[in-house]
């Protein structure tokens, strides 16, 4: 067990009793992951910080029903993609979804090295096509892509089947691929 995983537990224990600067330990730690992920679901930095924030509280609140199947790190950004998706959901509810860019991991799929200025020209453009997708496209490439979750995990996050999750993924990426031709 590394020296990390074991310090991680104990400071969820002293956070279990109560001890403020053990949460903020936690906290210091992982702010900036969940930050980013809230921010590619939500589009909105202030917004992405106001569901980190609760979702933090809620995990805090919440962490005795940890139980360490994962990692607290996997469990915590669970609880921030549920967040995130609830609060964009609520959002495009009330017709106020202004959806800004997804980070985008490009690669160059010609095998031609790129020069650092190129690849971000090209991210940008990625970037700014996939704001012209499908809303559940964009999520969804989100979590597969980004994100690293499987078709299972997705599908049970945006609460779909398997099976459609798998079409909508595959249908995401064919509408990116299009409309980055066309572009």
């Amino acid at each position: 067990m590394s020296q990390n995983k074991v310090h991680t537990e104990a400071l969820l224990q002293l956070c279990l009793d109560g001890n403020q600067s053990a949460q903020m330990e936690i906290y210091n730690r992982y702010y900036k992951a969940m930050f980013n992920t809230a921010v590619r679901i939500v589009k909105d930095s202030a917004e992405a910080e106001d569901v980190m924030q609760e979702s933090f509280l809620n995990a805090f609140t919440k962490l005795h029903t940890f139980k360490g199947d994962v990692t607290f790190g996997a469990w915590l950004k669970r609880i921030v993609i549920n967040k995130s998706i609830y609060y964009y959901r609520k959002k495009q509810k009330m017709n106020q979804v202004g959806l800004d860019e997804i980070l985008y991991k490009v690669e160059d799929n010609d095998g031609i090295d790129v020069d650092h200025g190129s690849t971000e020209r090209m991210a940008q453009k990625v970037l700014e096509t996939m704001n012209q997708l499908k809303d559940n496209y964009r999520i969804s490439l989100t979590l597969h892509l980004i994100e690293g979750y499987d078709y299972e995990e997705v599908s049970s996050i945006m609460n779909i089947s398997y099976a459609n999750c798998r079409t909508t993924i595959s249908r995401a990426k064919e509408s990116l691929r299009k409309k980055m031709i066309n572009a």
